[in-house]
């Protein structure tokens, strides 16, 4: 095949490619949170309020898939609907979102905990 012709063969396929349907990530297709403040807690009990905030695991997200905590700012990433933190502070944590401003935290034995993270309304 002349090298003209290679480049053209390629050229096609490339252009053929834009009209694929893009397949998802391993875990799912790719996405953030929204942004703005995350309050953790673990449900109370009957003698006392309903929930406990767990100051210690408090977070925002600030833009994309960056985040900051008390003690400094790292990584994120969200595949369908696991949250993974990847660098700073969180990481190695895993949450699985459950609603929009939701994600429950992930044990080390890989199930849901107790503890959830909420998105304060209005908060960016």
């Amino acid at each position: 095949m002349k090298p003209t012709n290679i480049c053209a063969a390629a050229f096609v396929l490339a252009a053929l490619s834009w009209c694929l349907p893009a397949s998802a990530a391993p875990g799912g297709r790719l996405g953030t949170l929204p942004l703005g403040e995350y309050r953790c807690s673990v449900p109370g009990d009957a003698s006392g309020p309903a929930w406990r905030q767990l100051h210690d695991t408090e977070f925002k997200i600030i833009n994309a898939s960056t985040y900051r905590t008390a003690d400094g700012y790292g990584t994120y990433l969200l595949t369908g609907d696991m949250v993974t933190f990847t660098r700073g502070p969180m990481n190695g944590m895993r949450f699985e979102r459950v609603s929009n401003s939701t994600v429950r935290w992930i044990d080390s034995n890989g199930k849901a905990s107790a503890v959830r993270c909420v998105r304060l309304p209005g908060s960016t």
